[in-house]
């Protein structure tokens, strides 16, 4: 077989199964070309992304202007690394900053690295700034968090196969239950150790749990109160997926003002990853401000490919068409038609128990318990009718789809969701 012979589907999946980890269960599904919302697969059949690769695809696949500025950008200088300066760089910093309100940037290319780097930073701050004595510094995570796979990570992970047969783990974590202040207030309470606290606005991998309204605002006053860093992971929530710029929006230049009655909360941290480059070049961030930032020294932390030229370019030109095309105002609109559409449905089911979410990151509960393979028989279900979704936690299906649908086709979707639905009523 040439390499550039046309595979169908069952020789793509063969072929991932022989020759790569099998560390994913993908949908059987061979997609190879993207536009806006929609996806194609090695047949030729249409379907609707709603899954958007777990909320980096928000500007759409392929939007013209974010490959663009990476194809201009490729063609004259792809990556120097950090031993040298690039022309590039600073001006994806500035716009950065300015666009989130922080004074400095530390780029990486995952997800997982800002997590990581977040975590070394908040440690630094708290043995340089704060005064804990070296090694002794705890950072406090939520149960049921998702912020990577890395090996730190998973040490203060609860989920049994991220963790088993991969230990021994990293000490210095306090987990406490999630959207319980009280928890939090006991764990900061006489413990002057704790560094920070890395909390996830909207719990994703988790099923879409989203926090009470004043969950994020009165933390971060805890924090405050006891000298602690308040760490938000916005590499799935972030760049307008929940009807805002930012679900925690504080002093971000996000347009629409009206998005919801959350209050704002400004991160002493702020992570970023997925949607910042629009699902084109893999691309993170993690921001905060000076106080906090400056105990990064030459040598502390790096990347090579961290804040390369094309990074940069593309994540300018990302940001921009999120805020030109008013996808978090879009987002929040759409979001709160397809919640009301899909409780119409559920006041009369009895398959679904309810949907969640904020802006276009929602999920359903399925009537059936974590083991049972419904919900991705349901998945394989809406494949067969144009829709790709995916469960998480047995039971959920998350929807996110690109934030440049219209609503005429959000409510096709919905149709082909409650259709397929309906088929499995009993």
């Amino acid at each position: 077989m040439a390499v550039l012979d046309q595979l169908t589907s069952q020789q793509a999946i063969d072929l991932e199964n022989k020759y790569g980890a099998h560390n994913y269960h993908p949908l059987p599904v061979v997609l190879n070309r993207g536009e806006g919302v929609y996806v194609w697969d090695v047949e030729g059949k249409k379907y609707y992304d709603f899954l958007s690769a777990y909320s980096a695809v928000n500007q759409g696949h392929c939007h013209p202007k974010i490959v663009n500025a990476m194809v201009q950008q490729a063609q004259t200088l792809t990556l120097t690394s950090r031993a040298f300066h690039n022309d590039v760089l600073g001006k994806y910093e500035k716009f950065a900053c300015e666009f989130f309100g922080f004074d400095k940037l530390l780029p990486m290319n995952t997800g997982a690295e800002a997590v990581e780097t977040a975590l070394k930073l908040c440690r630094k701050w708290a043995y340089e700034v704060k005064g804990i004595d070296e090694n002794n510094a705890e950072i406090i995570v939520c149960e049921n968090n998702f912020h990577g796979r890395t090996t730190t990570i998973i040490s203060f992970s609860n989920d049994p196969i991220a963790r088993k047969n991969f230990g021994p783990y990293t000490k210095g974590f306090i987990k406490i239950e999630y959207d319980n202040l009280t928890a939090l207030e006991e764990a900061l309470k006489n413990n002057p150790n704790v560094a920070g606290f890395l909390v996830e606005p909207i719990q994703g991998e988790a099923g879409v749990y989203v926090p009470s309204d004043d969950y994020l605002v009165k933390a971060k006053a805890l924090c405050e109160a006891h000298n602690v860093l308040f760490i938000a992971d916005e590499v799935q929530t972030g760049i307008a997926r929940t009807g805002r710029l930012l679900a925690t929006c504080g002093n971000c230049s996000c347009e629409n003002k009206n998005c919801d009655n959350t209050p704002d909360v400004k991160p002493d941290v702020l992570i970023l990853g997925k949607a910042i480059s629009g699902g084109v070049y893999p691309v993170s961030a993690v921001l905060a401000n000076d106080a906090v930032m400056q105990v990064i020294k030459p040598g502390n932390h790096g990347s090579t490919f961290g804040g390369n030229p094309v990074a940069a370019a593309v994540a300018m030109a990302a940001l921009e068409v999120v805020q030109d095309e008013n996808l978090a105002e879009n987002a929040f609109t759409l979001g709160e038609l397809f919640r009301k559409e899909l409780n119409k449905y559920i006041e009369t089911s009895g398959i679904v128990k309810l949907v969640r979410g904020k802006g276009l990151l929602n999920a359903i509960v399925i009537n059936d318990d974590e083991g049972s393979n419904k919900a991705w028989d349901i998945c394989l279900a809406l494949k067969e009718n144009g829709l790709l979704a995916k469960p998480t936690h047995g039971n959920i299906i998350r929807f996110a789809p690109p934030l440049v649908m219209t609503e005429e086709q959000l409510l096709d979707c919905v149709s082909i969701i409650i259709k397929t639905l309906k088929s499995f009523e009993d």
